[in-house]
């Protein structure tokens, strides 16, 4: 039990920390908010087939990658966490409250583009965030993954009420009241970090690290394959998210409450799963934890091609916490320690494996949902973790870090 409540007390005793898991509750509720029901917005709502959906979403998260990837470029020697989590949470006010109003399909290109193109920041800022202000602390460094677990997990906690309580504002107030509702919610972030994140730069109190290209880390021995295998789980991740709200309501027959459920249950299984992971890092080696989680999310993806009825979903979202409380969780950490003297831009990396994935995933879900059906797109995210595994698996032999100086 001291295990447990040891360092929940050490977070909740500085102001820093709190200030870390709110910022990760609030914009964990604004994303469990938008990203169950993109699909269903895009082709019920705006009307689009699975396809031009695949392309919106495609164009927006390029868009994504290139404005983060030049922001988080610049992060860690250039500007302070606060100036990128402002920009970002107010490009996240702007971008949800025009998705509030506007319907026309170009129109929501250019704003998905730039406004939640800037938007996108916020997480890995966070994170890094998150990392530094560890840094600072009197926390063990062998802990470190813990805690990232304990802050990732409070992203999570949202996830276990945003998706039903989305569903219900849905039904209330239809699309126009959730998006204003998740406008809200970035505006909510940007006051906490106003409030609360210092306004000094990271690197007051040493040399600015000489800034590292994304082409200069993937360069780095063995880091590349565990790049390329997290693409594909992203992929993988994307696909799923897309594919779940659809699959219920069209092939199974279910509802948006039953699509609520289903994608607030995950969440509330990957409270216990993150805490539990994030003891298990300190101790096991992390390569071969994420490993596991990966073969873990093969034996859900493919159970989920044999389900009938929306329920057998159900418990088989125990699975997907298993596997995303790594993947989302102790990989942070196990790329920012790629990178020890630049948080932004290892978390960046991460990160943008997960954009690559997701752009990749749009594309994918709406050509193999509109030729193949719902069902086989499951089959694909099976195989592609497969692949991800072995790619994992490659780069076991190889080591990569880098300080950054």
């Amino acid at each position: 039990m001291e295990r447990v409540l040891g360092p929940l007390r050490t977070i909740f005793r500085q102001r820093e920390f709190v200030a870390v898991l709110a910022a990760n509750i609030v914009l964990g509720l604004g994303s469990s908010f938008v990203s169950p029901f993109m699909s269903m917005f895009g082709t019920i709502e705006v009307g689009m087939n699975p396809a031009a959906f695949g392309v919106f979403m495609t164009v927006t998260a390029v868009s994504s990658i290139l404005i983060a990837t030049w922001l988080s470029h610049r992060s860690d020697a250039h500007h302070s966490r606060r100036f990128m989590l402002l920009l970002g949470s107010a490009g996240g006010v702007l971008g949800y409250a025009g998705y509030a109003f506007v319907r026309d399909l170009w129109a929501l290109i250019l704003i998905g583009s730039l406004a939640l193109g800037l938007a996108s920041i916020t997480f890995a800022q966070l994170f890094a965030h998150a990392r530094e202000a560890l840094g600072r602390s009197a926390v063990p460094a062998g802990e470190v993954p813990l805690y990232m677990n304990l802050f990732r997990m409070f992203f999570a906690l949202s996830w276990t009420v945003g998706p039903a309580l989305a569903a219900a504002v849905i039904h209330l107030f239809s699309y126009r009241g959730l998006f204003l509702a998740a406008a809200a919610l970035q505006l909510l972030f940007l006051a906490l970090v106003a409030a609360f994140v210092p306004a000094a730069p990271r690197n007051a109190q040493s040399p600015a690290p000489t800034p590292v290209s994304i082409e200069q880390l993937l360069r780095l021995p063995g880091l590349f394959p565990w790049f390329a295998a997290f693409v594909l789980v992203f992929i993988a991740g994307t696909m799923s998210m897309m594919n779940m709200s659809l699959l219920v309501l069209r092939v199974l027959g279910g509802t948006a409450t039953q699509v609520g459920i289903i994608f607030s249950l995950a969440p509330c299984f990957e409270l216990p799963c993150m805490f539990y992971t994030g003891m298990l890092a300190t101790k096991v080696d992390q390569p071969r934890l994420i490993r596991l989680a990966v073969l873990v999310s093969v034996a859900y993806y493919a159970a989920l091609t044999l389900v009938r009825v929306p329920w057998q979903i159900y418990p088989l979202q125990f699975l997907s916490a298993a596997f995303v409380s790594v993947t989302t969780g102790v990989a942070i950490t196990f790329f920012q320690d790629k990178l020890p003297r630049q948080p932004g831009a290892a978390t960046n990396v991460y990160v943008n494996a997960m954009r690559v994935g997701n752009t990749a995933g749009y594309l994918l879900f709406g050509a193999i949902a509109a030729g193949f059906g719902y069902r086989a797109v499951y089959f694909t995210c099976a195989l592609l973790s497969v692949v991800a595994l072995g790619l994992m698996y490659r780069a076991s032999g190889a080591r990569a870090t880098h300080d950054g100086s």
